[in-house]
């Protein structure tokens, strides 16, 4: 008697906390695990170099990164000679679209993702989105998932034969941070080889000071948790 196979899921990994512990959950769940990073210009590329050892330490069959040079538009502080938000109060934070907002990111992301999976034989798509600790981006929505998973079905090959319904997974969506952080720690995510910051130092430690690194810090300690992550203040 022969062993069903796995089905396969394309991951979205950026090397941060969302995308590892949607990994992990991917893993979980019994997908064989591809994933997809892109090196799109970002300010903070150290994520990419978590991405790769992240992969590796949790078993994805097939790791792919794409060139995509976002800086060409630019429009945003981590792909253009914007300066970073620093220090501000969670009340500045979810007030409105910040700087740090890439144009529509999460949208080419899904796009590349949605490309991958199809030529591998991928239903199943994983996005790290959350609608609760975030900076107010609007590809972080619930309506934006479900609207791109329609979009996938009526734009691929796949969906219009009928061989393929593609799904897009945001098991993060309705999790605060500290409830992403908790999930991840249960399924054995070592969420020190992550990388969060937007303004990371030369010498590799994170601010402490972006928007990325505040939510950060302040979920592990809502989770009762010490950030593993080296800063470059307390």
């Amino acid at each position: 008697m022969t062993d069903t196979p796995r089905p396969r899921a394309v991951v979205l990994l950026s090397g941060g906390l969302d995308s590892t512990t949607v990994l992990a959950v991917a893993r979980r769940d019994g997908f064989d695990l591809a994933a997809l990073s892109v090196r799109y210009g970002q300010r903070h590329a150290a994520e990419l170099d978590a991405a790769v050892r992240i992969a590796q330490r949790m078993g994805v069959a097939r790791h792919e990164m794409v060139d995509l040079d976002l800086r060409a538009f630019g429009g945003s502080a981590l792909t253009a000679d914007i300066p970073v938000p620093k220090d501000r109060t969670a009340r500045d934070i979810g007030a409105g679209i910040p700087v740090t907002y890439v144009p529509a990111r999460n949208t080419v992301f899904l796009a590349l993702g949605l490309a991958f999976a199809e030529t591998i034989g991928a239903a199943d798509i994983f996005i790290g989105v959350n609608a609760l600790d975030y900076s107010g981006y609007p590809d972080c929505r619930p309506a934006f998932i479900e609207a791109f998973e329609r979009l996938a079905n009526l734009a691929t090959k796949a969906g219009v034969d009928g061989t393929s319904r593609f799904r897009i997974h945001a098991p993060l969506l309705a999790l605060s941070k500290a409830e992403i952080i908790a999930l991840g720690l249960s399924l054995g995510v070592d969420y020190a080889g992550t990388c969060s910051c937007y303004d990371p130092l030369p010498t590799g430690e994170a601010c402490g000071r972006c928007d990325a690194c505040l939510l950060r810090l302040r979920a592990f300690e809502a989770a009762g948790v010490r950030d593993p992550i080296a800063y470059a203040r307390p």
